[in-house]
């Protein structure tokens, strides 16, 4: 029998923990208080960001790929329109579109999180939260925001997104544009979503439609504001 090892980060150490593969490092108690205290921090240092827009994409792309210098304009585009802009807080997508917040002028938040390999912030965050569980963190994207805005990315960006989809679906949240940027990038999902999702009746047709596909920034403020106004309406 292997010995259990200790836990490479706190998410490890909770959601393992009655595997027996890692070290038991905390009690019930001191992980409860740990999350009270992650989402407690989180709500009061976001209460003063205002009308927000979080904005997801790949870790892996660099300066000079033309995804950055788009999610940079993008996110400047939208901090002009009177948006913070909100991101995972790394390198990639994520600081360019910080670098684009901090360029217009509006607050650029990190919302940073623990791996067991480390995400140094980038340097185009104001406010930085650390984060050692994905889920409190995920409260926070989806609370202070009023659009998400997907660039091109890996499993954390699909994630993200079908979280948000799943969201606006079972009416948790309500009037949320969830905008995908890049059709090359997109359409193949979309194409699979209609034939073997709609096509085999595991979603509605018009749940395609909570998704709005779009290659120019300009068109992504115009989504954003849209939908902001429709949440003003609402409540």
């Amino acid at each position: 029998m292997i010995d259990p090892r200790t836990p490479a980060t706190n998410d490890e150490e909770l959601l393992n923990a009655e595997s027996g593969s890692v070290l038991t490092t905390r009690t019930e108690h001191e992980r409860l208080e740990r999350i009270e205290h992650e989402l407690a921090h989180g709500f009061s240092v976001l209460a003063q960001v205002g009308p927000a827009v979080s904005v997801f994409g790949s870790a892996r792309v660099p300066a000079d790929d033309p995804i950055y210098e788009q999610a940079r304009l993008a996110a400047r585009l939208i901090g002009q329109a009177g948006f913070s802009i909100i991101t995972g807080g790394g390198p990639g997508v994520m600081e360019a579109a910080n670098r684009g917040a901090r360029e217009a002028g509006v607050r650029s938040v990190g919302l940073n999180i623990e791996l067991p390999f480390e995400q140094a912030q980038n340097p185009y965050v104001d406010v930085g939260l650390n984060f050692h569980y994905f889920f409190t963190r995920k409260v926070m994207f989806v609370r202070y925001a009023c659009a998400f805005v997907f660039f091109p990315g890996g499993y954390g960006t699909l994630d993200e997104m079908f979280e948000a989809l799943t969201l606006i679906q079972t009416r948790k949240i309500c009037d949320f544009p969830v905008v995908l940027f890049g059709s090359g990038h997109w359409a193949g999902l979309i194409e699979w979503a209609q034939e073997q999702l709609v096509g085999r009746r595991m979603i509605a047709p018009e749940d395609l439609g909570l998704m709005r596909i779009c290659d120019d920034p300009a068109e992504v403020v115009e989504i954003v504001k849209t939908g902001a106004l429709l949440q003003a309406v609402a409540t």
